[in-house]
């Protein structure tokens, strides 16, 4: 269906193209084809400190984005895949150009003659399956001092002079919800095609470890107070899911290296009263005395790759038998770490929803040309687009998850989550939807699709049901009779 969606509004935007009234028209048609036909653009966006370079770098599996505080964190900075290794100024005036790298740890660029305010954004093109699917985009912090610098992530996300956002969704970090914050995504979410949708933003409580104080429950306190945000009503309408991360665990669980193991591996075999010393607070690991047979710099290099949670953490997983290799250790680091779960909603929330993500984007792109008059026959090209938003079953659910979750359909709590789920507000697959275990039967789908069929049907035709309620119910009907239709379609003849 979602395939059906992108050739429909391919379709669309060649037709509009045929009819560009100016160069600068026609190549912002033809880049929203190639923006349609390509990986979905995905920000990274937070306040100051927000550890946004840090989980950047563990969705990049590669310590690439620098998380100091030199000139580069003050630029929009693409991360795309290439063939090789490449990074690009694109000035705000001029033409793009090559720029002079260096890889020591985090890429070191130079930006030459260029001032951090003459840059419109960084390319990094690199040889990665990780950005097979996603082109990554690394934003200045919100509520920065400099208000320039915040500037600049509000012009690539929220745009106004009714240009278009240059990405699809945005993976918002929190740390202490804060005025700034709901400033942001209240600015990022608008009724129109353009903006935001509870389906495109997904909240991040980053440093998730430094909430419960680095204990070894630390993650537990998170998970805690990332539910209770789920809950809040404001936040929850802008944006619905929130994951704990605790991004440098995550950072090391993809990037551990075999020294480090053995370093964390000396520490946990040693005296426990002594490490308990050791490890009771970040100063202590880094300068204290001791007779652990492990140098005052490698303990300062562990502070800096795991922080004091992750080093307690890994000594305690090691001691206990959890995590005997490297290998083990990195594969329950990452599962604490809260990034595979992370993993887990960017793939149901974005890559899933991708095509229908991209076509609005689009659509988006379309509606600004044809205004700004940039097509002839633009009456007739805005009512095709005009049928497509309306046709197509997946912008339908968006706008009825943003009508739930706003408080415009009122259903009792039970009712309203099976809605919710029904509509993709969890995952796009079939199985999510319907609340079944994973890689269910297609006799097992088509029946609870059939079951649940029945029972939605008859919310919509009761009469006591509201307008919003009944149009909400008929909207889930469309969303079940197209599963069962797909189940039935792959089922084999006779």
């Amino acid at each position: 269906m979602d395939d059906q969606l992108t050739g429909a509004v391919s379709q669309l935007l060649e037709q509009a193209a045929t009819r560009a009234t100016s160069a600068q028209a026609a190549a912002d048609l033809q880049a929203a084809l190639q923006r349609l036909r390509g990986p979905l653009r995905v920000a990274v966006a937070g306040k100051v400190k927000a550890g946004k370079s840090t989980l950047l770098n563990a969705l990049l599996g590669e310590e690439l984005a620098p998380t100091d505080a030199g000139e580069c964190t003050q630029i929009v900075t693409w991360y795309r895949r290439g063939t090789g290794r490449q990074v690009v100024i694109v000035p705000k005036v001029g033409h793009p150009m090559p720029a002079v790298f260096s890889l020591a740890g985090a890429l070191d660029i130079s930006l030459g003659a260029h001032a951090p305010a003459d840059i419109d954004r960084l390319e990094v093109s690199w040889p990665t399956r990780r950005l097979d699917d996603l082109t990554i985009i690394d934003t200045p912090g919100i509520a920065s001092i400099s208000s320039d610098v915040s500037d600049r992530t509000l012009r690539v996300l929220t745009p106004d002079d009714d240009r278009v956002p240059v990405v699809d969704a945005v993976l918002y970090l929190l740390r202490h919800t804060h005025a700034s914050d709901f400033r942001f995504l209240e600015s990022f979410h608008d009724d129109e095609l353009a903006h935001g949708t509870p389906m495109n933003a997904v909240g991040v409580l980053s440093r998730a470890d430094e909430i419960g104080a680095c204990r070894l429950d630390a993650m537990e306190v998170a998970e805690q107070v990332g539910i209770r945000y789920q809950r809040e009503p404001r936040l929850r309408r802008l944006c619905p899911v929130v994951v704990p991360v605790a991004g440098l665990l995550g950072l090391a669980g993809v990037t551990l290296r075999e020294s480090e193991f053995s370093a964390l591996r000396v520490l946990a075999l040693a005296d426990p009263a002594e490490i308990g010393e050791l490890l009771l607070t970040a100063d202590r690991l880094d300068r204290r005395a001791t007779q652990v047979p492990i140098t005052e710099l490698e303990r300062q290099h562990l502070q800096v790759r795991l922080g004091l949670f992750g080093v307690r953490l890994s000594v305690e997983l090691i001691r206990d038998g959890y995590a005997p290799t490297a290998a083990d250790l990195s594969r329950e680091l990452m599962q604490r770490s809260g990034f595979d779960r992370l993993q887990s909603v960017l793939f149901r929330q974005f890559t899933q929803r991708s095509n229908v993500l991209k076509a609005r984007s689009a659509l988006a792109v379309l509606g600004s040309v044809v205004r700004a008059g940039g097509c002839s026959d633009a009456d007739r090209l805005t009512a095709l687009a005009e049928q497509i938003t309306s046709g197509a079953h997946a912008f339908e659910e968006m706008r009825l998850l943003d009508r739930l979750r706003t408080g415009r359909v009122l259903l009792p709590e039970p009712q309203a989550e099976e809605l919710d789920r029904l509509l993709g507000g969890s995952g796009h697959d079939a199985a999510t939807r319907l609340g079944l275990p994973p890689d269910p039967s297609a006799d097992q789908v088509c029946a609870a699709a059939l079951e649940t069929l029945s029972r939605w049907r008859s919310v919509a035709e009761h009469p006591l049901a509201n307008r919003g309620v009944q149009a909400a119910a008929r909207g889930v009907q469309r969303t079940l009779e197209g599963i069962v239709a797909d189940v039935r379609a792959a089922a084999p003849p006779g």
